[in-house]
């Protein structure tokens, strides 16, 4: 393979048991570029409004950009589909060996599109351009590090999770030590009886001007704060911030700092680490690898966060433990630790009782990382009572079982462990995600905590927009989160010219392709039913921390009300949340609404004409 920008999809029905390619339009290219532009955007066009994201016409792609393979850290694939978890538009991104093969694997094409449902579970093979569908009999119903041990390849697989179609199952790979995490992408995966994808092929050959790019660019990002901050910790020194500035949740949203916090955060994984993901002498080392009671396990910052603190766990190896077992599974730790906490709140609240608990001796309580084990293994397989529930989220099974409010939900997605009352941006970032509840699109937590009194509404709305564009933009080229430091000056211009890119390569361009994206997974959502009321503050968010160097603060509805109205006004919205004509036309998106959808009727109904 070589360092020209591929110009396909691969497509690939499991009803009918067919794969073609089919070209990707001119157009598309030019205005959404790759990774998530493209990929929502052929979302948006192949699924009707109202698909069941668990049937057979969702749509579930694999993502890579026109410069996979070649931009300094780690190869990123992103998966997308509409989630079943919160219904929205879903991308999930991921790491490792399958991203890095995937590149050599689909030899000239941007992505893999999978629809339909196969009648016996199938894997599909990728090999250098080639691509087969073979029995899965065999690896059905093994584990996530079993079904990678099976292929001789680079495999990204779903666990019992997804098979069980548990609404926040991971798409894994690389053992578990990888997963496209949030919103169920595995569970789509699993609900198409598609065990597993195998990899095979070789990195792109580099120009030798493209190659001395890489080699600069990641000479800048070893340099960065960034870079140093990750070669150093991970994401692992996150526990220790956010404990420290009072916004780590802990014991079920009830409080904003840990007092076992040490125990779990960088100082801990440092001592219990066997080596670093990709060798202790790298520039990128990753992650760290640890040795648990479940076995091998490379935590990442939402482990200690969601299933230490969040647990009042401060055993650093039960917590690693617990998410060695969800790595298993493969199931999102963000989801499983909310999971848990809700089971524990609503028992505490006398929401559960013993008759539901299916088949359990008792429900867990905070602290006790083997009853939290037990769940979260039930989860996985669909068991009976509270366990069953909960495999459809947190916000599902309040409203079957009572406790809602207990633990807070975003379009019906677990919240991540960044409490947003030491961080009031943080909710309107969660709250404005096109995925429901995320901190990956923008995270101001730090940006607000040291702003102090400086920090006003106007700061608040223009970061996120600022993260969430920028956010957008990289991710169509799908740069990894950290290394892609080094392209927010051009966005990646200098690498599209260098690869003759044929498509946009001047950064306001590339800018506007993140507008775009993000108006255009907006369109998607407003098309399926989602405005303004699906991103009012939860409830616990109202309710003061008990505990914490942000104690006693809560956010007030009304003036968060008031905060998402700005936002709108900012983005080209309607008071609805609706994008609105003319942002519509100034994006060249008006072609994509159809006159009779939410979209075209909010529109007008605001007199944008």
């Amino acid at each position: 393979m070589t360092d020209s920008a591929p110009t396909k999809f691969l497509r690939v029905d499991l009803s009918a048991g067919t794969v073609e390619r089919e070209p990707i339009p001119d157009r598309w290219l030019a205005e959404y570029v790759g990774g998530k532009g493209l990929g929502a955007r052929y979302l948006y066009e192949r699924l009707d409004p109202g698909t069941d994201p668990l049937g057979p016409a969702n749509y579930l792609l694999f993502m890579l950009g026109p410069l996979s393979g070649l931009l300094p850290g780690e190869p990123q694939f992103a998966a997308i589909t509409r989630s079943p978890l919160t219904g929205t538009f879903l991308d999930s991104y991921s790491g490792g060996s399958f991203a890095s093969a995937l590149v050599g694997a689909l030899d000239g094409a941007l992505g893999v599109a999978v629809t339909g449902r196969a009648d016996e579970p199938v894997v599909l093979e990728l090999d250098e351009g080639a691509a087969t569908l073979t029995p899965a009999a065999d690896v059905w119903g093994r584990d996530v590090v079993e079904t990678c041990d099976a292929f001789d390849g680079a495999v990204a697989c779903v666990g019992p999770a997804g098979e069980n179609a548990v609404r926040y199952a991971t798409i894994a790979s690389d053992g578990g030590d990888h997963h496209a995490g949030r919103g169920g992408a595995g569970a789509v995966m699993g609900a198409k009886r598609l065990k597993a994808v195998v990899a095979r092929g070789r990195p792109p050959d580099l120009d030798p001007s493209v190659a001395a790019l890489k080699a600069a660019s990641e000479r800048r990002y070893r340099e960065t704060d960034v870079g140093r901050w990750h070669a150093a910790s991970a994401t692992l020194e996150t526990v220790d911030f956010a404990d420290e500035v009072g916004v780590l949740s802990t014991r079920g949203w009830r409080e904003g700092s840990f007092d076992g916090a040490e125990e779990i955060g960088i100082e801990a994984v440092r001592g219990a680490a066997v080596e670093r993901e990709r060798g202790d002498d790298s520039d990128v080392p990753g992650g760290f690898r640890v040795e648990t009671s479940a076995g091998e396990s490379v935590p990442r910052g939402a482990t200690p966060m969601s299933l230490g603190a969040g647990l009042a766990i401060d055993d650093f190896d039960a917590v690693a433990a617990l998410g060695s077992t969800c790595d298993r599974l493969g199931i999102d730790v963000i989801s499983a630790g909310n999971a848990v906490a809700w089971a524990i709140r609503a028992a505490e609240a006398g929401v559960l009782d013993a008759e539901l608990g299916g088949g359990f001796d008792a429900l867990p309580e905070f602290g006790d990382a083997d009853a939290a084990r037990a769940l979260i293994e039930a989860i996985a397989v669909r068991e009976s009572g509270v366990a069953a529930a909960l495999a459809d989220g947190v916000e599902a099974a309040a409203d079957n079982l009572g406790g809602a409010d207990l633990v807070p939900t975003i379009k019906s997605m677990e919240v991540p462990a960044y409490d947003p009352r030491g961080s009031p941006t943080t909710a309107l970032a969660y709250a404005t995600s096109d995925r429901g509840a995320c901190h990956r699109r923008s995270l101001p937590t730090e940006t607000e905590v040291f702003a102090g009194e400086e920090w006003d509404d106007a700061d608040r709305v223009r970061l996120v927009i600022r993260d969430q564009t920028i956010t957008a933009a990289l991710w169509s080229l799908i740069a990894d989160d950290f290394a892609g430091a080094v392209l927010e000056d051009d966005l990646g211009a200098e690498w599209l010219s260098a690869v003759e890119f044929p498509g946009p390569t001047d950064p306001a361009d590339l800018l506007r392709v993140g507008e775009r994206t993000w108006t255009l997974t907006r369109l998607f959502n407003v098309r399926e039913g989602f405005d303004a009321a699906d991103e009012s503050l939860p409830a616990a968010f109202a309710r003061p921390l008990e505990d914490g160097a942000a104690g006693g603060r809560a956010i007030d509805p009304e003036w968060f009300d008031g905060l998402r109205r700005r936002y709108y006004a900012a983005r080209g919205w309607s008071p609805e949340g609706i994008p609105t004509r003319a942002l519509l036309d100034r994006l060249d998106l008006l072609d994509v609404v159809d006159d009779d959808t939410p979209v075209a009727r909010g529109a007008v109904a605001h007199g944008d004409d």
